[in-house]
């Protein structure tokens, strides 16, 4: 294919996946209600463990300015619909690398690949579970030789959610990123090995800058599981590079 032909495809595959985002907008604005009440548990249990922990700290949800309420919406549907459309936009990126690859590699790459929205779904999951205990942490160094109320705005309290939830869940992708590049021949077993401790160092900055919530749990909580699973992707690299030695040693002796 041409440059032309390859930027054709991947206008086509981008436009593509915004239009089941959108639809994934949609459903998410018609069921508004109990996405909202689901995505306002952390606040919640935070809460909980606040009443707990530190029970002469004082906290009220608010929500300031007229358009809050439509902003609020907008990203919750888009954050939603981001999501819901993962399917589609995963499947989207594999279909367009597919062409690069040989059959055999076409194959591994599916069933990799076929663990990609798992992954996401995984990460976004673990950033929805450990806010609570982020917010709890962050709270805590509120001064008690002053009264204080913590006005919690409601809308950037979400924000800071749902971009927690995105961060993690393209953060748990790693692997796939890694080894595709690997099926393609961008990177070798050996060049990860070398980059192994550079790559664990960065993603403990990563994790630092990324979290939006700036709490060590939240940064441990995404840097430690990336880290493990750079780890099995360079395992899974190393016997693809061992297959690829193989095969070209048998052509070799063939010839």
């Amino acid at each position: 294919m041409s440059l032309g032909d390859h930027l054709r495809e991947l206008r086509y595959r981008v436009l593509f996946s915004l239009v089941w985002i959108v639809l994934g907008m949609i459903v998410v604005a018609v069921f508004y209600d109990p996405v909202y009440t689901f995505l306002a548990q952390p606040w919640l249990h935070a809460r909980d463990i606040l009443s707990v922990t530190n029970p002469e700290l004082s906290t009220q949800m608010v929500l300031s300015g007229v358009t809050s309420p439509l902003t609020l919406a907008l990203k919750i549907c888009g954050v939603g619909g981001l999501v819901l459309a993962s399917p589609v936009w995963l499947y989207q990126i594999w279909a367009y690398i597919v062409p690069a690859l040989l059959a055999k590699e076409k194959r591994w790459a599916l069933i990799f690949l076929s663990v990609a929205l798992p992954l996401f779904l995984a990460g976004v999951t673990v950033g929805y579970l450990i806010l609570p205990q982020g917010i709890s942490v962050l709270m805590s160094f509120t001064p008690q030789s002053v009264p204080i109320t913590n006005l919690i705005e409601i809308d950037k309290f979400l924000e800071l959610m749902l971009q927690l939830m995105v961060v993690f869940g393209l953060g748990f992708l790693m692997p796939v990123v890694v080894v595709g590049a690997n099926l393609v021949g961008v990177l070798t077993a050996k060049q990860l090995a070398k980059a192994r401790v550079y790559v664990i160092f960065g993603t403990f900055v990563f994790g630092a800058a990324a979290t939006p919530s700036t709490d060590p749990f939240s940064m441990l909580a995404l840097a430690v599981p990336m880290s493990l699973l750079f780890i099995v992707a360079e395992l899974i690299c190393r016997l693809n590079d061992k297959r690829k030695a193989r095969r070209a040693a048998a052509e070799l002796a063939a010839t």
